[in-house]
């Protein structure tokens, strides 16, 4: 048994013509929800990049108790379960986040990894007078200019050569038993760099400033900027979905149909401009941040070219690798093994919880989406045994507030580190209008998320289910107090009492 994890980074569900796009060129995804099962309710759960790639491993819900951050020594990591059962994993990846503090501990978990440099501002080459940098609109960063200028053609991008690495080792290992691959592109995340040759296929008559880079903020450019960095974002799907194809071309020539899973996934979305914002790391997260794309191949099945309608999130991916080898997954891994419903349908859970740490958590059950709101003046902690941000140490004067406090349930009997964090740590995360309100959405009658529901009886509902499922995450109990569920909150239904199941 042979598996692929493709884990693409920031990939749009709405921008892909299985899920009804139709402005996009992605016949490679087209191609593959032909040969696969196609998920349509699927969400994230920890955004974003490292809090989703810790559920990859673990299999439970991050952004309660740690913000950006490692694989924890007590943390469950799939890939190292896998090579622990004699499965041979490797890591091929451009994403430079790896490289840093907050995500050392993840590719070594793998037997073995390949590192793609000169993505966004990794620190890659050198150099020591200050690079030209042209007029823009939104970011642009020494760095980056410093590498792009290393990228003269296309089969030089990092994206590139990540799929040209997984290519050399489907060829090397083709007739090898038991290995799992992970491809992980950082791509399409921003910047939008591309060749000209995927540029022109979306042209659009703009001559003004550089613009592939929007800033995390609200959208403030002309009508024509915008447009012109949502073509950029669609070049570089386009790129992607190439780059999709030559796997899928892989796995032809080889035969790999017969006995390899294959996964399609993402961490999460991207915000161009709906809501009146670019980016992501901001609440409330709509459906454009939080529902995702999935696509499952699995030979036991032989399903293709079907859809499915269970509520599933990305902390099932890790049960599901582990099943597809038959390895049990640990019991503090929260998510579902989806081999069972890619064969055949059925429901794998009634509700899915998904957020930031330190913003909105969010409920859904597929149709309704409840984002309850951080309250001012509350506590925020990270829980961890490896201090780490993502690009730094803990510096000294934050070590010097933090407590020592008893184990949670998955901790592995563990004592943690508790240390007070900033609820604006993220340094690019600012708060759209929704911030400090709590919002309920119909998705069925409203896809867009333009209109709120006022309706107590459901928001009630919902918030019972998310104190739920925040108490089978043994939350600590200043999340509760953050977001007004250890008491009624004025005008709010009452979620903490004895029909909502309590607290801890």
């Amino acid at each position: 048994m042979r598996a692929i994890l493709l884990l693409f980074d920031s990939l749009n569900r709405h921008c892909l013509s299985p899920y009804g796009c139709d402005w996009t060129i992605t016949p490679n995804f087209q191609r593959l929800a032909e040969r696969a099962v196609r998920f349509d309710r699927c969400y994230a759960g920890s955004l974003p990049c490292m809090p989703a790639r810790r559920e990859l491993h673990t299999g439970r819900y991050n952004f309660l108790h740690r913000s950006w951050g490692p694989v924890e020594p007590y943390d469950d990591s799939m890939p190292q379960l896998l090579k622990e059962h004699g499965v041979y994993t490797h890591l091929i990846s451009d994403h430079q986040h790896y490289w840093e503090d907050g995500g050392a501990t993840y590719h070594t978990r793998y037997s073995s990894w390949e590192c793609v440099r000169g993505q966004e501002g990794d620190p890659w080459k050198a150099r020591v007078r200050d690079p030209e940098i042209g007029p823009h609109l939104g970011q642009a960063t020494r760095q980056d200019a410093v590498n792009r200028a290393y990228f003269t053609a296309s089969k030089q991008q990092p994206l590139t050569q990540v799929f040209q690495l997984a290519g050399e080792f489907l060829e090397v290992n083709r007739e090898a038993d038991n290995w799992f691959l992970q491809i992980e592109p950082f791509d399409p995340h921003e910047p939008f760099f591309v060749p000209e040759e995927y540029r022109s296929l979306y042209p659009g008559g703009y001559d003004g400033p550089r613009f592939d880079w929007p800033d995390y903020a609200r959208v403030t450019e002309t009508l024509g900027a915008q447009a012109h960095c949502r073509r950029q974002y669609a070049a570089l799907l386009t790129m992607c979905d190439a780059c999709l194809g030559r796997l899928l071309d892989d796995m032809d020539r080889w035969s790999m149909w017969e006995d390899t899973l294959l996964i399609v996934a993402t961490d999460h979305g991207f915000l161009l401009g709906e809501h009146g914002w670019w980016a992501k790391n901001r609440p409330p997260f709509y459906e454009e941040l939080s529902h995702t794309p999935l696509f499952i191949w699995d030979p036991r099945a032989g399903r293709a070219g079907e859809s499915r309608e269970a509520l599933v999130q990305t902390i099932d991916l890790a049960p599901t690798l582990l099943g597809f080898f038959g390895v049990t997954p640990p019991p503090d891994m929260q998510g579902h093994d989806l081999g069972p419903v890619t064969a055949g349908g059925g429901p794998v859970r009634e509700y899915g919880l998904f957020g930031m740490h330190g913003a909105h958590v969010c409920v859904t059950d597929g149709r309704y989406v409840y984002m309850r709101a951080d309250r001012p003046g509350t506590e925020l902690y990270d829980y961890t045994l490896l201090p780490l941000h993502q690009r730094a140490m803990y510096a000294p004067e934050e070590l010097r507030r933090l407590e020592l406090v008893p184990p949670f349930s998955f901790t592995k009997g563990c004592s943690l580190l508790k240390i007070p964090m900033p609820k604006d740590f993220y340094p690019c995360m600012s708060c759209a209008e929704g911030e400090g309100v709590d919002l309920l959405f119909d998705l069925e009658r409203d896809p867009r998320q333009e209109r709120p529901l006022q309706n107590p009886e459901l928001e009630l509902r919902l918030c019972r289910e998310m104190v739920r499922l925040m108490r089978e995450n043994d939350a600590p109990p200043e999340q509760y107090a953050r977001l007004g569920l250890d008491r009624p909150p004025s005008g709010s239904p009452d979620c903490s009492g004895s029909e909502a199941g309590g607290l801890p």
